[in-house]
């Protein structure tokens, strides 16, 4: 599916929302905060469109995805990207090589996003950050209406028009309204290990930022101390031994 949509993926996603996509992968950099010289890790990477504004900080950016379509795109319109077929459910990276994991709408579209995240913290160095950009669920309710009207009537429409692959977006709209609400997936988050979660929305509630930590070291808890038992003197006759 991906490989049929990969042509024009990023003219149709730029379409679909209505221009949000530019300011998400902003915020998405931001969070991230890629600095020179870290190893980052950009899952679900499409075409690399958010791996080169990750790499504009001078950090080394591996881009991964599961799609060779996706990576055959990406490899033309970023030579100077590193690209990676990978299932996100088992990494083909060591532990602790990457400062950095990022993914920006592809958790969703993971068999056991549980195990991707599990992957995550893997492959994550001891102090690293994790940054997932994904759709969520407005928490507002006239804005869940308005969003739910918007993929169910403008959304295929607009597909039509712009994607080389329209039936494909049907997909889209399903897995964005069976995906999971924000508190929900910063269970999960936590659940994998990660530390300091957060999320904020962005485009009241549409997408949510999602950011952790892998801790920079594991606390063991302390065992408990055991008291030896007291030695108790045995009492000592010092009388006169009676007759």
């Amino acid at each position: 599916m991906f490989d049929g949509v990969a042509k024009h993926y990023d003219r149709t996603n730029s379409v679909l929302s209505m221009g949000n996509s530019l300011i998400w992968r902003i915020a998405t950099v931001r969070a991230v905060a890629p600095q020179a010289g870290e190893r980052v890790l950009d899952i679900a990477a499409g075409t690399g469109t958010s791996s080169a504004a990750l790499a504009k900080s001078g950090a080394d950016v591996v881009a991964a995805d599961f799609s060779p379509g996706m990576i055959e795109v990406g490899r033309v319109k970023h030579p100077g990207i590193t690209f990676v077929q990978a299932d996100a459910m088992a990494l083909p990276f060591g532990d602790n090589e990457f400062d950095a994991v990022t993914i920006s709408f592809g958790l969703r579209n993971i068999e056991d996003p549980k195990q991707a995240l599990a992957e995550m913290y893997r492959v994550l160095k001891p102090g690293g950050r994790l940054v997932i950009c994904e759709f969520s669920k407005p928490p507002r309710a006239i804005f869940r209406a308005g969003y739910s009207a918007y993929m169910k009537y403008i959304m295929p429409a607009v597909v039509d028009a712009a994607s080389s692959n329209p039936e494909a977006y049907t997909y889209l709209a399903d897995s964005i309204r069976e995906w999971p609400d924000q508190v929900t997936l910063s269970q999960w988050i936590r659940g994998a290990g990660f530390t300091r979660v957060a999320y904020r929305n962005l485009t009241v509630g549409v997408v949510a930022l999602h950011r952790g930590r892998k801790p920079a070291r594991v606390v063991k808890p302390r065992a408990k101390r055991t008291s030896a038992p007291r030695a108790t003197a045995k009492p000592t006759d010092t009388g006169t031994p009676k007759p």
